[in-house]
């Protein structure tokens, strides 16, 4: 197990606390769960939604020439 220290606003630690206290968990533990669900959420994609980007062949390409364009460090930062 890993200590995090971390520095917010103040009326930013008023809302995880408030969110906290509504679940009924301690400040770190709802930290931590609420990290894993954005973590989950936001970084997966359901079986049927792959599907869905799988079957557009042009979205598959462009994600294709993306990829080999990042590879070759052919890209700019805007």
């Amino acid at each position: 197990m890993k200590t995090l220290t971390m520095r917010v606003d103040d009326s930013i630690y008023d809302m995880i606390k408030l969110a906290a206290d509504g679940q009924k968990r301690n400040l770190s533990n709802f930290i931590e769960f609420a990290t894993m669900q954005y973590l989950t959420s936001s970084q997966f994609v359901e079986n049927e939604e792959m599907a869905e980007i799988m079957d557009d062949k042009e979205l598959v390409q462009n994600l294709m020439n993306g990829l080999v364009d990042f590879k070759n460090d052919d890209f700019t930062i805007v």
